[in-house]
């Protein structure tokens, strides 16, 4: 009896062993097909603009909405997962994928861009993405931060392969029959849900089923008074409603935090008008390059470029950034990282000849490495565990409104003065203004604390109000996973 109890448990026990590391390997390929997609669309830039008589603002609408709806679908992705399970949403979202795709090759006009590979494609990326990490968390216990770094780099495969296979079709095929064949392509993010099998649990597993949502507790109290006979006053059932609202926002949309936590409200702040113009590189640097007369095989072999170092030295990165030197400095080395980034754009502003570009891509593509290897480390560092997913659901919303105006609000500079050099203007002054406001907020926050300490001033709960590295590897191997997480990645 007793062994075929642990011959059971054995079996309802999945995790770091046997199907995992298929999971494993789908959420990589998930990662490349997804997040690695947009760095492609900068090929199709001329191409666009001259088949729909366009302007570099109207047509930058198109990627800019592709990558908004990526990154800030994270709430309606959790609500997805709660409901029909991480495979369904992994699935939907790659159905989505490749009928947006497909939708986009007989598109007449931009504006119809923007809604089928833009939120279409965009949404289901989103949910194919998130749902595919969230499920690492329950197929991965004791390799669950080794599994999380081996999928990130499916991003760089991503964005290595697909402006190549972009070009190349590009030149084949033209456009609409290239998107067609990326919306097949895509498809197989359905093949990678179905892959991510649910996984079946015992009752003493610390991977329980997801528990039920906050605003049940009001529900099943309104819905034992209804069978009971008694109907609830109006307003005390409006009551109950707007409590159920401010719950579930207080669950997705971590706005308390954002008041209290002033590390949190800082770094939300900085990284919001960072992704101003982080984004801008990647849309503009191929028409940029075409322009000046680089050709366009070598134009889109530059984001390649970017792609491939990106693969060596993000890891090196999460490496580097681990080591306990860095202990409660993360941040300091996110602001480096976005001050590198931002001053490198000046080298595409001296000059545009394909070397010189390709320096600027070396350069680029460290800082983007620190700066994608950084991001939800650092948030994790201002922001306690138990709170760390709806945070993430604020952050990646508000990032995502920046990405989402920032190429755009450029592009209708580029047509007003024909001048493709205030892209890199505007990217350097977002990154480094982004960087520095960051770096001294920190700096002088960390010398307050100091301070408060050695007057030995009572502080309430101060924790709230104090840069603290939260210790994560002091967590039992066991713990149970978020049952959602929104993540992105840069």
């Amino acid at each position: 009896m007793t062994q075929g109890k642990a011959a059971a448990r054995k079996a309802a026990k999945p995790q770091d062993q046997g199907w995992a590391w298929m999971v494993l390997l789908a959420a990589v390929l998930l990662q490349g097909l997804t997040l690695g997609f947009p760095s492609c669309i900068g090929v199709f830039f001329t191409d666009l603009q001259h088949d729909f008589q366009a302007s570099n603002s109207e047509t930058s609408w198109f990627p800019s909405i592709m990558v908004a709806v990526l990154h800030g679908g994270g709430p309606l992705c959790s609500i997805l997962v709660k409901r029909f399970g991480c495979r369904f949403a992994v699935m939907l979202g790659g159905l989505l994928s490749g009928v947006g795709m497909v939708s986009s090759s007989f598109c007449q006009s931009i504006s119809q861009l923007y809604l089928t590979a833009g939120l279409i494609t965009g949404l289901g990326s989103c949910f194919s993405f998130q749902a595919g990490v969230t499920v690492l968390g329950y197929y991965f216990v004791r390799w669950r931060t080794l599994a999380n770094a081996m999928a990130s780099t499916g991003v760089s495969l991503g964005f290595t392969l697909w402006p190549l296979l972009s070009q190349y079709l590009l030149d084949e095929m033209g456009w609409r029959n290239t998107f067609l064949i990326f919306g097949g392509i895509l498809l197989n993010c359905c093949v990678c849900g179905a892959i991510m099998r649910p996984v079946q649990l015992t009752p003493e597993s610390p991977l329980e089923s997801p528990p039920k949502p906050a605003e049940e507790p009001g529900r099943r109290a309104e819905g034992a008074q209804l069978s009971n006979g008694i109907h609830p006053h109006p307003e005390l059932h409006q009551q109950t409603r707007r409590t159920a609202c401010f719950q579930v926002l207080q669950k997705y949309l971590a706005f308390d935090i954002f008041c209290q936590n002033k590390g949190y409200q800082i770094y939300t702040i900085g990284v919001t008008w960072m992704m101003m113009g982080f984004a801008l590189p990647h849309v503009y640097l191929v028409p940029y390059a075409i322009q000046n007369g680089v050709e366009e095989r070598k134009a889109a072999l530059l984001i390649s470029v970017i792609g491939l170092i990106n693969i060596f030295i993000r890891p090196f990165t999460g490496l580097l950034s681990g080591h306990r030197v860095f202990t409660g400095r993360r941040i300091y080395l996110f602001s480096l990282a976005a001050l590198l980034c931002g001053l490198s754009n000046f080298i595409c502003v001296i000059s545009a000849e394909f070397r010189v570009l390709i320096i600027y891509c070396v350069i680029l593509s460290i800082a983007m490495s620190g700066i994608g290897a950084l991001t939800f480390q650092v948030l994790m560092d201002v922001v306690e565990m138990d709170r760390f997913s709806s945070a993430l659901g604020l952050f990646t919303i508000l990032e995502s409104i920046t990405l989402l105006i920032g190429p755009p609000l450029t592009g209708l500079l580029v047509d007003i003065t024909s001048d493709f050099h205030y892209v890199f203007y505007n990217s350097s002054f977002f990154l480094l203004s982004a960087a520095l406001f960051m770096g001294l907020s920190f700096c002088a926050l960390e010398k307050k604390n100091k301070l408060k300490e050695a007057s030995k001033v009572p502080l309430d709960n101060h924790s709230r109000y104090q840069y603290n590295e939260m210790p994560i590897e002091s967590q039992s191997e066991t713990q149970s996973p978020p049952v959602v997480m929104y993540i992105t990645s840069i």
